[in-house]
């Protein structure tokens, strides 16, 4: 008879054993973290004097080249650099406090509720996402750490941020990192940014130039008063509540601090928006500049100076109107990018999203010669109802059967939108996708006759990826390097096939007919092979022209800021005058490269 297992047994031992285990466990962990933690503290490189730092520094400077080498600007690397903590205007130290780090003279370099957010975001995501900061801690990143997104870096930084601690007072730390931190536009600190935005020392900001300097922290390119001045007061404005919440000011004082005029600081006006851009690209693509950098743009001058010139002659006839245009090549280089206005506003007007109209309606006419049509294909311009919706055309009129090609340059607008509904609505939107729209576009009846907003730049790189067939990227920047020839990016290609050759084809001869005998004849050249598509708002709001000339891609939209309509005011009005002086251009600058140098005068021979 087999004896029985006595309580006790080897069953008891074995749970007593990993009850033992289980409770060892934390602490196994806890000294393997700590243990790691004092190797990446004892391996980081001694912490600097900052009275060395901040003495003599030479900040990075990017030099800006034209496609044809010369210099178009330098940002960065002049001028004063550093102000002690105390010269610093109070108004920008306090803003930076209140929405950076509040807590920064309380906790030791490491905010543990940050850092408990940071790890469940490793454990729900799978790996590092973000993490909060605090002031010290960003220090560390752009002193030691870089800003590779991985969680070995994010322990490095929280090592470094303690190191930082015991080597330096909070007073140093500030500092310092005010010296250090990126505010965009090239500008290194707060000094440099004040000079680059507001033309002024640190020392001299009022309140709300404070506020939108620390605004700036969290995305410098998209918040630059330079390029959006109301996204920059809106976040200005985020800032100066904080600031409230935190005791440093009182209502009164932010009422009073929005209430004022940003007055920014003057900067050239040639080709600024186009080197607002190519900077942004850059920054996107490697990070804020910590070296010298030289970037070589795509930037033709004299097509630039045309561009512009076109748009300041043709607005200067209607007061109070706005435009804007945009120049790609067909590999989706940026040839030219110019807004109305330059010296007087700060808004990129080629990013700014507006209803294109009937210049939407490449898509739908796309959509129809991928599906099988033909520009010879009939369809019926009648009326319809779409779900309740009549859509009429501009001049009242219905032609009956008419062909693709007479619908498209007459801007039928009954027959576009039954074209849409033969093919489907999904179908246009997934084109325009791929084309390169990123606005948000809702399968509605009225989709056809560009009721949704796009920006002027998407919608010109778009109809270019229709017109040659591939995605285009859309870069100011051909290629980036040190300086010494070490290449650090380069633009990239053209991407995937949109549409067939066929259909690049036949969407041509649609844009070419349009000129020839429709609503874009204002913008036709003698001798040249134009083709363009109109476009007008609601209302007459917008008035677009977009399409090609010679090698080039080209996009115009006028209209006004506040989207008031504009009597008069249609594709085929000033955006065609606009689009066919820029044409003129690049058909001449065609003409002039395929034409032959006149043959040399050879010298004569030699006597004897």
């Amino acid at each position: 008879m087999p004896a029985r297992r006595r309580p006790g047994g080897r069953p008891a031992r074995w749970r007593r054993r990993l009850t033992r285990s289980l409770l060892a466990l934390p602490a196994l962990l806890t000294g393997l973290v700590a243990a790691g933690g004092l190797l990446l503290f004892l391996s980081l490189p001694r912490i600097p004097d900052p009275r060395a730092e901040l003495a003599g520094r030479d900040l990075p400077r990017v030099t800006f080249l034209a496609a044809d080498g010369r210099v178009l600007a330098e940002r960065g690397g002049r001028g004063p650099t550093h102000l002690r903590l105390g010269e610093i205007s109070p108004y920008l130290v306090a803003a930076v406090l209140a929405v950076e780090d509040r807590d920064f003279f309380r906790h030791p370099g490491i905010d543990p509720r940050g850092l408990l957010r940071a790890l469940w975001r490793v454990v729900r995501e799978g790996d590092y996402v973000a993490g909060g900061s605090t002031i010290t801690q960003q220090l560390a990143k752009n002193l030691f750490t870089g800003g590779e997104r991985t969680l070995l870096r994010k322990l490095r930084e929280l090592a470094a941020a303690v190191r930082l601690e015991l080597a330096l007072s909070k007073e140093e730390i500030l500092e310092l990192y005010l010296d250090r931190v990126y505010f965009g536009a090239g500008a290194w600190g707060a000094e440099a940014a004040a000079r680059t935005y507001f033309g002024k020392s640190a020392a001299d900001l009022d309140l709300l130039e404070a506020a939108v300097l620390a605004g700036l922290l969290r995305a410098p390119a998209r918040l630059s008063p330079l390029r959006d001045p109301e996204a920059a007061r809106a976040r200005a404005r985020v800032v100066l509540r904080a600031m409230v919440a935190t005791g440093a000011i009182d209502e009164a004082a932010a009422r009073a601090a929005l209430a004022r005029p940003l007055r920014l600081a003057p900067v050239p006006a040639f080709a600024r928006h186009f080197l607002d851009r190519a900077a942004r690209e850059v920054d996107a693509r490697l990070g804020p500049p910590t070296a010298d950098r030289v970037v070589h743009t795509a930037l033709r001058p004299a097509l630039q100076r045309r561009v512009e010139a076109a748009l300041a002659r043709a607005l200067a006839v209607r007061p109070g109107l706005e435009g804007a245009v945009v120049v790609l090549d067909r590999q989706g280089l940026l040839r030219a990018l110019a807004v109305s206005h330059p010296r007087r506003s700060a808004r990129d007007r080629t990013a700014m999203p507006r209803p294109p109209g009937s210049a939407f309606k490449p898509f739908v006419y796309a959509a129809a010669l991928e599906a099988g049509m033909t520009p010879a294909t009939v369809v019926d311009d009648r009326p319809v109802t779409v779900e309740g919706w009549s859509p009429r055309n501009w001049d009242g009129r219905f032609r009956g059967p008419v062909t693709l090609t007479r619908a498209f340059a007459l801007s039928l607008n009954t027959a576009a939108v039954r074209l849409q509904e033969r093919v489907g609505r999904d179908r246009v939107i997934a084109l325009a996708r791929a084309a390169g729209i990123t606005a948000p576009l809702a399968p509605l009846p009225s989709l056809a006759l560009g009721t949704q907003p796009v920006t002027p730049l998407e919608l010109t790189r778009a109809v270019g990826a229709l017109l040659t067939g591939r995605r285009l990227p859309a870069t100011a920047v051909v290629r980036v390097d040190d300086g010494a020839g070490r290449v650090l990016a380069t633009a990239p290609l053209p991407g995937a096939r949109v549409v067939t050759p066929a259909t690049a084809a036949a969407l041509e001869r649609l844009f070419v007919a349009a000129v020839r005998e429709g609503t874009a004849r204002a913008a036709a050249v003698p001798g040249a092979v134009v083709g363009a598509k109109t476009g007008t708002g609601t209302g007459g709001r917008d008035g677009w022209m977009v399409g090609f000339a010679g090698d080039l891609l080209i996009g115009v939209w006028v209209g006004r800021d506040d989207a008031r309509p504009v009597p008069g005011l249609a594709g085929g009005t000033l955006p065609a005058r606009i689009f066919r002086d820029v044409a003129r251009a690049a058909v001449a600058r065609r003409a002039a490269a395929l034409t032959p140098s006149p043959p040399r005068p050879r010298p004569p021979a030699r006597r004897g």
